[in-house]
């Protein structure tokens, strides 16, 4: 097996089928640019279109290829400021540092975190370190792949040398079919499946059980690529939601997404949701 994935990204492909195309309630827009020296913009605002609350946030993005440097500087409408530094491949063969800081003038709050991540050949080691104002807590992950399959572990430990909560999951990935299956602590438990049918469909479905209270949960979603510029999503779950999606690319560019979430136990009392995107790309 090649590299395997960040224990965050187990069952990703999954969860992009049912995330990715919608935007319940928003009315977003966001601009991405590049200037000839290699620096990135990435801008975007939405309006919440229930609480007409509006929010924004402005990224810079500078990759100093040279020496594996990568530089972040972000600011949100809430007034936090953050930077971020990704040093790749300098101090180690296969080793990724990240240095992530926010600060909020406002309220004066302040938050550090070091991340490292080494990935070869069968695994992939992560390291994070959360320097929090109650104190420094640590979440370490490992995935092992062996052949089609994987297997991750994952934990969190606070400054009193306590483990607050262990993940443990076991996936099966070939070209087009993966499966994933998680304990959250002993407590939470999940499964997804993709498959993609076909150069145009893709499918997937996920089931999550809570111990605590019995609760279950499942739904299953699907995307269609109508054409290169085009593409319809659906989804639905055992709450009677069902969302949609169509995103169209307008001209190079352009994109254009439309989403709607239908309340079907309440369809003719109404509370159901729209939104709309449009993103530039220059």
């Amino acid at each position: 097996m090649a590299v395997p994935p960040t224990y965050a990204d187990l069952g990703k492909s999954a969860r992009d089928v049912f995330t990715k195309g919608y935007g319940f309630g928003l009315i977003k827009l966001s601009l991405k640019s590049k200037s000839e020296n290699g620096l990135e913009f990435t801008s975007s605002g939405s309006a919440n279109t229930k609480t007409t609350k509006v929010t924004g946030s402005l990224e810079t993005k500078y990759r100093w290829t040279e020496y594996g440097l990568t530089f972040k500087e972000k600011w949100n409408t809430d007034n936090t400021l953050g930077t971020e530094i990704t040093i790749k491949e300098q101090l180690a063969h296969r080793l990724k540092l990240i240095f992530d800081s926010s600060f909020s003038p406002n309220t004066r709050k302040k938050n550090a975190k070091i991340k490292t991540a080494y990935k070869r050949e069968d695994i992939h080691l992560g390291c994070d370190v959360d320097f929090d104002i109650t104190g420094p807590s640590i979440r370490g992950a490992v995935v092992l792949g062996y052949e089609d399959g994987l297997m991750g572990y994952m934990n969190f430990e606070t400054t009193k040398s306590h483990v607050t909560q262990s993940n443990f999951a076991v996936g099966y990935k070939i070209d087009e079919f993966q499966l994933h299956i998680n304990v959250n602590d002993g407590t939470e438990f999940g499964s997804s499946i993709y498959q993609r049918v076909n150069k145009k469909l893709e499918t997937a479905v996920n089931l999550a059980w809570t111990a605590r209270n019995s609760n279950t949960r499942f739904g299953i979603a699907a995307k269609y690529q109508i054409d290169p510029d085009a593409s319809f999503l659906a989804k639905v779950n055992n709450s009677s939601l069902i969302g949609l999606g169509y995103t169209q690319t307008l001209k190079p560019g352009i994109k254009l997404t439309l989403s709607a979430l239908l309340h079907c136990k309440n369809v003719n009392t109404g509370g159901h949701n729209l939104g709309l995107g449009l993103e530039f790309q220059a």
